[in-house]
C-alpha cells in the first residue's frame, strides 16, 4: 500500500475511532435520491461562508421548489433569496445561482458540463467549484482544494504552498490520480473533525507518523523539556 493511501485510510480509522463524522455537504448532496449535478453545483456555490449542515438543507429545499435548471433560471430573486437566506451572502448568492442556472438551461440544453474548461466559464465559478462538481457529480478524478485540503497538505508536508491554486497544481503533480477523488471528502472531514486551524488533536493521529507538522511540533518539545532539566 502506497503511502497516500495509508494517509486516507489512517484518517478514516481516526475518526471512526474518535467519533464517526457525518457526511460533507456535497457526499449528502450526490448521496440523496434526488442528487443531480445541478444540486451539487448549486451547493458548491451557496457552501462559501457556511456550514455543511446548513448547505444541504438549503439545497433540499431549494430543490424541492426548483426541480431543473430551466424552473430555477426563471425563478424570481426574492423567492430564491427567502430560501437560501441562512447561508449567508445571500443577495449575491441567489442572482448568482439563477444566472449560472439560465446559462445551464439555454447553452447546455439543462445539463451541466462534464469538463473543466467549460464549468470554469460559469460565472463566479472557480477551480475549487468546477473540481467539486467533477468529483462529487461525475466520478471524475480532479483534487477540489478548499481551507481544510491546503492546510493539511501542508501540514503533513505533502506541498509547501502559499495558496490553494498552488496546493492543487503540486498535489497533482505528487499524488497518484488513482486517489483523486478520496482526497477532498476525506481531508475535509478530517480538517473538520480531527485536524482543526486550532489545536489539531495530534494526540489521536493515526497518521502523524507521516506529519511534518508534527514532527516539529514534537522536537520543540523534546527540546524544551530538555531545556527545563538543566
Amino acid at each position: 500500500m502506497d503511502k497516500i493511501a495509508q494517509i486516507l485510510d489512517g484518517m478514516i480509522t481516526t475518526m471512526n475511532t474518535v467519533k464517526p463524522p457525518r457526511m460533507t455537504a456535497l457526499r449528502e448532496l450526490r448521496e440523496a435520491e434526488n442528487g443531480s449535478p445541478l444540486s451539487i453545483l448549486i451547493g458548491t456555490i451557496l457552501s462559501a461562508r457556511t456550514r455543511d449542515e446548513n448547505t444541504s438543507a438549503v439545497v433540499r429545499k431549494l430543490f424541492a421548489r426548483y426541480k431543473t435548471a430551466h424552473d430555477l433560471a426563471r425563478a424570481k430573486v426574492p423567492d430564491v433569496e427567502k430560501i437560501i437566506k441562512s447561508t449567508g451572502f445571500y443577495r449575491v448568492k441567489a442572482r448568482r445561482i439563477i444566472e449560472v442556472a439560465s446559462i445551464i438551461d439555454s447553452k447546455y440544453s439543462g445539463k451541466v458540463p462534464q469538463d473543466l474548461e467549460r464549468l470554469v466559464e460559469l460565472p463566479g465559478v472557480g477551480r475549487k467549484t468546477a473540481n467539486c462538481v467533477l468529483v462529487y457529480a461525475f466520478d471524475k478524478p480532479a483534487i477540489p482544494v478548499d481551507t481544510h485540503v491546503h492546510r493539511i497538505s501542508n501540514r503533513l508536508g505533502l506541498v509547501k504552498t502559499k495558496t490553494p491554486e498552488d496546493t492543487e497544481e503540486e498535489l497533482m503533480k505528487k499524488i497518484p490520480r488513482e486517489h483523486w477523488l478520496r482526497i477532498n471528502d476525506t481531508f475535509v472531514m478530517y480538517g473538520q473533525n480531527i485536524c482543526k486551524p486550532i489545536s489539531p488533536m495530534c494526540g489521536v493521529c493515526q497518521v502523524r507518523k507521516y506529519c511534518a507538522y508534527n514532527r516539529v511540533n514534537a522536537s520543540s518539545s523534546l527540546s524544551k523539556r530538555r531545556s527545563k532539566r538543566r
